[in-house]
């Protein structure tokens, strides 16, 4: 009986922190942006703009009030 093996997952290149910094601002984020400003090829600021939604009014005859 002959022993056969097997070659480890391959290991994917490290991503750039800015990678996890994008993760953390979209997360729980319902309305709005984020933005990736790049200089030189390079991610140099990351901007987030949040935005929170009311719910329409509505008149007497169910239309909106907007």
């Amino acid at each position: 009986m002959t022993a056969t093996t097997t070659d480890p997952a391959p290991v994917p290149p490290a991503l750039p922190e800015w990678v996890a910094l994008v993760r953390e601002k979209v997360e729980g984020l319902r309305y709005g942006v984020v933005q990736l400003v790049v200089h030189d090829g390079r991610v140099t600021q990351i901007e987030r703009t949040e935005k929170t939604r009311l719910p329409a009014e509505r008149d007497a005859s169910g239309r909106s009030s907007a």
